[in-house]
């Protein structure tokens, strides 16, 4: 056997093979690993995406947090001023309704005292018109036994 021919005839049964799957096989293949290729991309694509959104996301938490923390403190605030504002009320109430029972008290006293002193002018007019008529040895008649009681008791 000749070498030449067996290296002829490998090398036609080789480049018969290799254009076959050139034709038929390789196609196959590329279409295969090009459409592996996209699904790959495509995922690393809806990765990133998924990052940013994520990112987005924890961002817009943050600025929620943030402004729910504010809002927070404001009505504290709000409610520690009007605590304040109640408690300011609720005082200046109780000074004025002292003042009120101070003032209502003190015209009792003065009441009290002008009765006591009206008593006590009576009381004297009684006593004074008694030593009169002890002093006289006669009874004034009723008339101005009142008359008398009641001068007496303008003049004190």
């Amino acid at each position: 056997m000749n070498i030449n021919a067996t290296l002829i005839g490998q090398s036609i049964t080789f480049l018969v093979f290799v254009f076959f799957c050139m034709k038929y096989v390789w196609p196959v293949i590329t279409s295969a690993m090009a459409e592996r290729e996209e699904k790959i991309k495509s995922g690393l694509e809806a990765a990133d995406r998924a990052d940013k959104a994520l990112e987005l996301a924890q961002e817009e938490a943050g600025l929620k947090l943030r402004e729910a923390k504010q809002e927070a403190a404001a009505i504290i605030d709000s409610a520690n001023k009007r605590g304040s504002q109640i408690v300011e009320e609720a005082k200046d109430q109780a000074r004025a309704e002292g003042e009120r029972l101070k003032a209502s008290a003190e015209a009792e006293v003065e009441q009290e005292l002008n009765r006591a002193k009206e008593e006590l002018r009576s009381q004297v007019a009684v006593l004074a018109i008694a030593g009169a008529e002890k002093i006289l040895g006669s009874q004034i008649d009723a008339a101005a036994n009142e008359e008398l009681v009641n001068k007496l008791a303008a003049e004190l």
